[in-house]
């Protein structure tokens, strides 16, 4: 398959300094709040990339669900690959890809667990069937069916039919604190945008140009 002409061309905006704010956090959620407008789907998505004892990179997507100058909040099964990745080396990268808008945001830095305090909060936002598959799934496990998987989804289900659904010890949140944070939009002829903020010792941040 040849794929040499399969391209699309960055023409909408472009993105000078003057247009950033001198907080990452604020011009994200400036980002953030303008692909919500333009109702992409799940505008929360990002891939999270993850790097164990083995030095073999994994990536999946997840959801972002709370994020403030604290981190960026993602929630897992604490028993998963990409958590047992996050024990073994507490370094992860993020990528928010905003194609229709042009744009990418790549977070990197450390991750750790919220409290089971801020994670039991959001687990009872939760809609009660997703409380379930909290307790059904071990994820990254194998299993032998999928028919196996929604038994034990009609077992639990049945279980707390009449009562709210227990908060699981081996699930909740972990936060990406970051170290540096990079806004690229899309460039005509591929001069693309590209600023990167990075934290200094003093907790300011800088921010510099790259090239595309």
């Amino acid at each position: 398959m040849d794929l040499t002409n399969l391209r699309a061309k960055y023409t909408t905006r472009g993105l000078d300094i003057k247009d950033l704010n001198q907080n990452p956090f604020i011009q994200f959620e400036t980002w953030f709040n303008e692909a919500i407008n333009a109702k992409l789907t799940e505008p929360n998505a990002f891939s999270l990339a993850t790097v164990g004892l083995d030095m073999m990179p994994s990536i999946r997507t997840v959801l972002l669900k709370i994020f403030d100058e604290k981190g960026f909040v993602f929630f897992t099964n604490y028993k998963s690959t990409k958590a047992k990745q996050i024990e073994e080396n507490p370094k992860a990268a993020a990528l928010f890809a905003w194609l229709d808008l042009e744009r990418q945001v790549k977070i990197e830095g450390s991750i750790e667990k919220i409290s089971s305090t801020e994670s039991l909060k959001y687990f009872l936002s939760r809609p009660k069937g997703s409380q379930i598959g909290a307790w059904v799934s071990h994820q990254s496990e194998v299993i032998s069916s999928r028919s196996l998987l929604e038994q034990k989804f009609d077992e639990i289900k049945r279980k707390f039919v009449k009562g709210e659904v227990p908060f699981p010890s081996f699930w909740g949140g972990y936060a990406i604190k970051p170290i540096r944070v990079e806004f690229w939009q899309g460039g005509q002829d591929r001069l693309h945008d590209r600023f990167l903020y990075e934290l200094q010792e003093d907790n300011t941040w800088s921010i510099s140009r790259l090239a595309p």
